[in-house]
């Protein structure tokens, strides 16, 4: 299967998702209210989604200062970088909940783990949202009123116990199921016992996204020092069994100082699970460098071809087991915004 994006584009999106901030004019009005993430690789950030050339990329904004510039003018926008066009024609693009065209929802951001990359627990009060069950089904009620509303996805940080959380996120589902009988549900739970997955799955999810995060296991213990591999490894693999093949992501980032091949093994591992890997270049920040710093040391920043490079070995082991991540309705994948998606992007 070819890839759907332009290669000069492919690379411009590796430019943009590993590059800084856009510049938005201090005249500027956005036609509709930015993302504020409180999960994701921009939790804690003010972005907007940039689409162009058939592919998009969810981006930091400031009014003071950024890497990138948003230029308008011509009865269009432009993106430029260092005082030059980048990319000659780009549209915003809303998100509904998080992402475009999804009602991503993250149930809960205080934690009771201390990965240390991870932005959600370190956010003030004043940026998450404290929601209860009944204003989440409304805003998905209301999110799926809205044109090209196309699916629903839970996250959750872990506030009291894996398995209450678990439970939390399965009796969403189940009511969004009821209510929504037709739409796709997505679930990225952190789950610690096979019961766990049964449960969402009789519970009406479609697709499961258990995040593996490092599979460099010196790395994984320095960055997730209270969660256990290989109970992660298992929750996967049994997942696969319960869901179906291609109904299974997990987070691979990289950014941490793993080794390309420690990446790539990884994809591998995860794909003879039946588990399609998201490839997350880490997104460093005011919430998290500090903290990743201190237990890592200091961390070399991801480049385009570094993203672009472990895309395609990436795509090459898809086409190997036969995954294919453009079969997922929910979730980053479908989503497109924060990686180079294999057969999409490369």
């Amino acid at each position: 299967m070819e890839a759907k994006v332009r290669p000069e584009l492919a690379r411009k999106k590796a430019m943009l998702l590993s590059g800084g901030a856009v510049k938005i004019p201090s005249d500027f009005r956005l036609p509709f209210l930015p993302s504020r993430s409180t999960a994701g690789p921009g939790a804690g950030s003010t972005a907007v989604v940039f689409a162009f050339g058939n592919t998009r990329a969810k981006k930091a904004i400031s009014r003071d200062a950024g890497e990138f510039d948003l230029v308008t003018g011509g009865g269009k926008l432009q993106l430029w970088k260092d005082g030059n066009v980048f990319i000659d024609d780009v549209q915003l693009v809303p998100t509904l909940l998080h992402a475009p065209y999804q009602a991503f929802v993250n149930i809960d951001h205080a934690c009771i783990y201390n990965c240390r990359f991870c932005n959600s627990p370190r956010l003030g009060h004043d940026v998450t949202k404290n929601l209860t069950d009944e204003k989440i089904i409304e805003m998905v009620l209301t999110a799926s009123k809205s044109e090209g509303f196309e699916s629903v996805a839970f996250t959750s940080a872990v506030s009291e116990s894996p398995g209450m959380t678990v439970e939390r996120m399965a009796r969403l589902v189940s009511e969004v199921r009821r209510r929504l009988p037709g739409t796709p549900i997505g679930v990225e739970p952190y789950a610690t016992r096979p019961d766990d997955i049964n449960l969402l799955k009789e519970s009406g999810a479609d697709a499961i996204k258990l995040n593996i995060e490092s599979f460099d296991p010196d790395i994984f213990e320095k960055v997730c020092p209270d969660r256990d591999y290989a109970t992660i490894l298992h929750m996967i693999n049994h997942a696969g069994k319960v869901f179906g093949k291609n109904r299974v992501a997990s987070n691979i980032i990289f950014g941490l100082g793993e080794t390309d091949e420690t990446v790539l093994e990884g994809t591998k591992v995860l794909a003879n699970m039946g588990a399609v890997a998201t490839l997350r270049a880490l997104r460093r920040s005011e919430y998290n460098l500090k903290t990743l710093t201190s237990v890592l040391g200091p961390l070399v920043p991801v480049g385009p071809d570094r993203m672009l490079n472990l895309a395609k070995g990436q795509k090459r082991i898809f086409k190997e087991y036969g995954l294919n991540p453009l079969e997922f309705k929910t979730m980053c994948h479908a989503c497109l915004s924060c990686d180079l998606v294999p057969f999409y992007d490369v």
